[in-house]
C-alpha cells in the first residue's frame, strides 16, 4: 500500500490587483533581461499584453512577442514560436493568454531546451530536465496552466489533444492579476469558469492517493486525492458557486473577477496534484474533433461523469452539494450525491454551456470511437474513483449526446 503523496506547485505564486506591474522587477531578481512573450493577437489588440510590456520595458527587460497563439493549439504553432525563439534567443518565455498560450510557452520551453519534435514529450515524464524560465500570466479564469505541469496542443493529424506533463514544466513563476480578466468575453468567462469547477470535481473525487495502482517509487501523472487537495479543490467549488454566474452576467463585477481568478489557480494546484480524470479523457478526442473549447468540451461532460461516479463518491458528492449552495439538511447521502449533480446541471444551464454532444456537432457514428481513444488515455483511467470497461465509457457518451 502507497503511504505518502507529493505536493508540487509553481516556484513562486504573485496573486493580486496590479500583480503584473511587478513582472519586470521580479525577472530582473533572478537576472533575467531577455523576455519572449508568448500570446495572440486578440490580446495584442485589445491592450491586455500593454501593461505586460510596460513592466518589461520599465525594468529594462528586452522584449519580443510572439503573437501567433490560437485557441486549442496545434503542433505546428508551437513549432512556429519556437523557430522565434530561437532566432531570438530569450533567457526566459512568458505565456500570457488562457490555457492555450500558456501551454504554448511550456511545450516552446521543452523544444527551445531539449530539441526534437513535440511528439516525443507527450505523455508523463518524458522531458529529460529542467527547461528553459517560465512564466505563466493568465488572462482567464479556468485552466490553472499558471501552475500546472499540463501543457495540451492538439495533434491535427490524428484528431485528438494530447498532454505533455513533467513537474519541469511547472513554471517559475506565476502572475495572477485579476484585472487581466476583466475584458474576457462573455461564453470564454463561462467556459473557463466550468472548466476550473471540472478540475475541482474531479481532484477531489479522484482516486484516494494510497489506492493508486502503483509499484513502490513508481513515477506518476497525478498523486490522486489526498488532503492538501482535497483542500484547495473544496475552496475553489466554493469561490465558483459564489461567483462563476455573476462574473458571466456581470463581467465588470470585480469581486466575482477575483473570485474566480483565485477558484481558477485553487483548482490548478488541486488537479495538477491529485489528477483529472474520465471527463478529461473523454473531452480530449471530442475536442479534437469538434474544435470546442476545452471548458465547453468539459462542462458539459462534467454531469454524465458524475453520474457514472456517483456510486463510489456519494459521501463527496453530498460534500460538493453543501458547497454549490444546496441546504441538504435532511437529505440522505444517496439523494444529497444527487443534487451535486443537479446543481451542476443548473450552473451549466445558466452561464449558457451546450446541453448535448450534439450541440458541438458531434455525430452519433463518431461516439465508438471517441471512447476507444478515451479508454487509452490509461493515466486518467487509473485515476478514476471507478474503473470503466470501454463500453461503459461508450454508454456516458451516448447518455451525453
Amino acid at each position: 500500500m502507497r503511504t505518502t503523496w507529493n505536493f508540487y506547485s509553481a516556484g513562486q505564486l504573485l496573486f493580486g490587483a496590479h500583480a503584473v506591474a511587478q513582472l519586470g522587477s521580479l525577472l530582473l531578481r533572478r537576472k533575467l533581461t531577455r523576455a519572449l512573450v508568448i500570446t495572440d493577437k486578440v490580446l495584442e489588440q485589445v491592450g491586455v499584453l500593454d501593461p505586460v510590456l510596460t513592466s518589461l520595458r520599465n525594468a529594462g527587460v528586452l522584449v519580443e512577442v510572439f503573437n501567433g497563439g490560437e485557441p486549442e493549439p496545434a503542433i505546428a504553432t508551437a513549432l512556429a514560436a519556437v523557430e522565434q525563439a530561437r532566432s531570438f534567443q530569450p533567457d526566459v518565455l512568458i505565456g500570457l493568454g488562457g490555457g492555450s498560450n500558456m501551454d504554448l510557452a511550456k511545450i516552446a520551453a521543452v523544444l527551445y531546451t531539449h530539441g526534437g519534435e513535440p511528439q516525443q514529450y507527450f505523455g508523463f515524464d518524458n522531458v529529460p530536465g529542467p527547461v528553459l524560465p517560465l512564466v505563466c500570466v493568465p488572462t482567464t479564469a479556468g485552466t490553472g496552466s499558471e501552475v500546472s505541469h499540463a501543457a495540451v496542443v492538439t495533434d491535427t493529424k490524428n484528431k485528438i489533444k494530447v498532454s505533455t506533463l513533467s513537474n519541469y514544466l511547472r513554471p517559475m513563476l506565476a502572475v495572477v492579476d485579476p484585472e487581466l480578466t476583466y475584458s474576457c468575453p462573455r461564453q470564454v468567462t463561462a467556459d473557463s469558469g466550468i472548466d476550473a469547477l471540472t478540475h475541482a470535481i474531479e481532484a477531489i473525487t479522484a482516486t484516494d492517493y494510497d489506492k493508486l495502482a502503483l509499484a513502490p517509487g513508481e513515477a506518476c501523472a497525478y498523486e490522486g486525492r489526498f488532503p492538501v487537495g482535497e483542500c484547495l479543490g473544496e475552496k475553489a467549488i466554493a469561490l465558483i458557486a459564489e461567483h462563476l454566474l455573476t462574473a458571466v452576467r456581470e463581467p465588470g463585477d470585480v469581486a466575482a473577477r477575483e473570485g474566480m481568478a483565485l477558484a481558477a489557480t485553487l483548482a490548478g494546484l488541486a488537479f495538477s496534484n491529485c489528477g483529472v480524470a474520465l471527463v478529461h479523457a473523454l473531452e480530449y478526442p471530442i475536442g479534437g474533433v469538434v474544435h470546442c473549447s476545452h471548458g465547453a468540451g468539459n462542462g458539459l461532460l462534467l454531469p454524465f461523469v458524475m453520474r457514472y461516479n456517483l456510486p463510489q463518491r456519494a459521501a463527496t458528492f453530498a460534500r460538493i452539494a453543501q458547497l454549490l449552495g444546496v441546504d441538504t439538511s435532511g437529505l440522505d447521502e444517496t439523494t444529497a450525491a444527487e443534487a451535486a449533480i443537479h446543481a451542476v446541471e443548473r450552473l451549466k444551464t445558466a452561464i449558457g454551456i451546450p446541453e448535448r454532444l450534439r450541440d458541438l456537432g458531434a455525430q452519433a457514428s463518431q461516439l465508438p470511437e471517441f471512447a476507444q481513444k478515451a479508454f487509452a488515455i490509461k493515466r486518467l483511467m487509473t485515476v478514476n474513483p471507478r474503473q470503466p470497461t470501454e463500453a461503459e465509457l461508450l454508454e456516458i457518451l451516448q447518455a451525453a449526446y
